[in-house]
């Protein structure tokens, strides 16, 4: 199925909300499309102005945010309150079990392009931002938490979802993947959605790939860079395989590891699709 894509047609302007998109629009593999203005993805909500606030309360009407960082990065900066919607701390991450998924220590996120610029010279960094997306998508923790994330739409019965994490890219990205393939999205559609990321950040992107040059790094340096300041649509393509490969496809993934029923996916697609 091809759609037109585009960052301009999914983006929502807020005035200091990163990388702010919705899900309306995309047309699902039954031929139903996404509601406008009910499914919307982006960056924290720190740094959100009074109008942002009001828009996301007001215009959008969202009733539920999910904040999917770390305890660090929500402590360093926390969201402000948007009224009338439940903010649920769900950090994606597993830094908790004995299968914990290799993260930025907390300081880094005070200067992630300073720590980026260094750590994209090491072994440890490069294999970090290859590791990242299969190590979470096969982490039983992280598996839990998006199973909450889908279950707790199920259970918002009106208005609109908001999610998020730092930049609104990876841990969003892929609870925006789970969710579209909840609702019935072709996985050619589910990885459009995912690199859209990459158009949001390419200003960011284009001065650390000069940084990198200017450092003497090559193309592992680069990819790097390409992983943590933007999205790494190998490294996703990747994690999609290994969900075929071990767990027997999306769908099967998104009944048996999140734990979605057939009347809890009928309820989402009857509530978000038209």
């Amino acid at each position: 199925m091809q759609q037109q894509i585009t960052l301009a047609k999914q983006t929502i302007q807020f005035d200091a909300i990163p990388n702010a998109r919705e899900l309306g629009g995309y047309q699902m593999q039954d031929g139903r499309t996404i509601r406008h203005g009910l499914l919307l993805r982006g960056g924290y909500l720190a740094y959100a102005t009074p109008a942002d606030v009001d828009r996301l309360s007001g215009e959008f009407h969202v009733r539920h945010v999910f904040d999917f960082r770390s305890e660090a990065e929500r402590t360093y900066a926390p969201d402000v309150e948007v009224p009338g919607a439940r903010n649920t701390w769900m950090p994606t991450i597993d830094m908790y079990t004995d299968q914990k998924v290799e993260s930025f220590p907390d300081w880094a996120y005070r200067d992630l392009a300073n720590f980026l610029l260094t750590a994209a010279f090491t072994e440890k960094g490069k294999q970090m931002a290859r590791d990242l997306y299969p190590a979470m998508i096969d982490n039983e923790y992280t598996q839990l938490q998006y199973a909450s994330f889908l279950q707790q739409i199920v259970n918002t019965p009106d208005g609109a979802i908001y999610w998020h994490c730092s930049q609104g890219k990876d841990r969003t990205g892929l609870g925006a993947a789970f969710l579209l393939a909840a609702l019935g999205a072709s996985r050619e559609l589910i990885i459009a959605d995912f690199a859209l990321s990459n158009e949001a950040y390419e200003d960011e992107l284009t001065q650390l790939r000069c940084k990198i040059t200017e450092r003497g790094g090559g193309q592992e340096e680069l990819d790097m860079i390409q992983a943590f300041i933007g999205v790494s649509i190998p490294n996703f393509i990747n994690s999609l395989g290994i969900i075929d490969d071990k767990y027997g496809g999306m769908d099967e993934y998104i009944r048996n590891q999140l734990m979605m029923s057939d009347s809890d996916l009928d309820f989402l697609r009857n509530r978000f699709l038209e």
